[in-house]
């Protein structure tokens, strides 16, 4: 399996990948929509290949907690007969380790808290950061990186793409 940045070229593949990969269309439109407004942070999207094949994706986009900036994950998406097989975990690693790289002060992402602990993520209200949805609670989490501040804390706010959604 190779990771790499992903390319204007694997745009077409990464629609039909996320969309499989959701059983659904949102993900997919919502990746194509944070490219096509600016919103994502080049440095930290990934494909995964195998074969050369376009097999996993994940999209970071800038968000803000007041007027600083901060970065969000997702979609990530592996196809659907690969899930299981680490693929997600590599795109996670390569995502989290570019943050890093970057200097972000932390990631913030929505999803099952059960996976996402394995990559230090915590609700991200540990750290004073609120959600955009109170509703989404401890789905709602985020992984304090080595530059982070902990006076940066308020209400999450997703690049406007996710406001479609």
């Amino acid at each position: 399996m190779l990771i790499r940045l992903e390319s204007t070229r694997d745009a077409d593949r990464i629609h039909e990948l996320q969309a499989a990969a959701f059983g659904q269309i949102a993900e997919a439109d919502l990746a194509v929509a944070l490219r096509a407004g600016g919103h994502c942070i080049p440095e930290m999207c990934f494909v995964a290949e195998i074969d050369e094949r376009v097999v996993g994706h994940v999209v970071c986009s800038t968000g803000f907690v007041g007027d600083a900036p901060v970065a969000g994950l997702g979609p990530i998406g592996v196809e659907p007969n690969l899930q299981h097989d680490g693929i997600g975990s590599a795109l996670m690693h390569a995502a989290i380790g570019a943050a890093e790289a970057r200097h972000e002060p932390m990631i913030v992402l929505l999803g099952n808290p059960a996976y996402y602990c394995r990559f230090g993520f915590t609700p991200a209200s540990d750290i004073g950061i609120a959600p955009p949805e109170e509703a989404w609670g401890p789905h709602f989490q985020s992984r304090a990186l080595t530059h982070h501040d902990a006076s940066l804390t308020g209400t999450y706010r997703y690049a406007e793409p996710f406001d479609q959604l």
